[in-house]
């Protein structure tokens, strides 16, 4: 428990720890099961017995994989295209109405840049948060400590190294703001 506590406040800390070992082992079963569930109803149950909060009508298309669940946060109607990955080391939170495109990734930990240190296996993790009313094209990806403002569109395959401020239009790598939305 330790550990856990370390890693959700950003803290060095040991990710092949026993607790955080078993409590990746245990989201690894159910999500094996979530994968191969074929009715949506019972996938929809499944998914709240996974992740922290999934709010009404979200839909994950499988495959989905998650390091923890128990770390990530949807709000209501958050749509996952197919093949999408949370490392949720520290907490992610995804606004309702937001559609999240095939592939796209959301990475929270983070390794020591000195291969000595990194050899140690240890790692910290900072969060990510995705505002309400989003569009996450196919292949995005996430790093860590980054907060997509409300309203915002990502384009495929954008590698978002930084915080995106509201109504924005963001492509590239690293994506960078190329218009302003006007969701008026």
């Amino acid at each position: 428990m330790e550990e856990y506590n370390k890693m959700i406040n950003g803290q060095e800390h040991d990710p092949q720890s026993e607790y955080l070992y078993e409590l990746r082992n245990i989201t690894r079963a159910k999500l094996v099961d979530f994968n191969i569930e074929k009715d949506d109803a019972r996938r929809s149950v499944m998914i709240k017995s996974i992740l922290r909060k999934a709010g009404r009508g979200c839909f994950i298309t499988p495959p989905f994989f998650c390091d923890y669940g128990i770390n990530t946060e949807l709000g209501n109607n958050v749509y996952f295209n197919a093949n999408c990955t949370i490392l949720d080391s520290a907490v992610v939170k995804i606004g309702s109405n937001t559609m999240i495109g095939p592939n796209v990734q959301f990475y929270t930990p983070i390794h020591p840049l000195e291969y000595k240190a990194r050899n140690k296996g240890l790692e910290k993790a900072k969060p990510i948060t995705v505002g309400r009313n989003c569009w996450l094209g196919g292949g995005v990806i996430i790093l860590p400590g980054v907060t997509i403002g409300e309203g915002c569109v990502i384009g495929a395959g954008a590698v978002v190294t930084k915080n995106i401020p509201d109504n924005s239009l963001a492509v590239g790598n690293p994506a960078r703001v190329i218009k302003k939305i006007d969701n008026k």
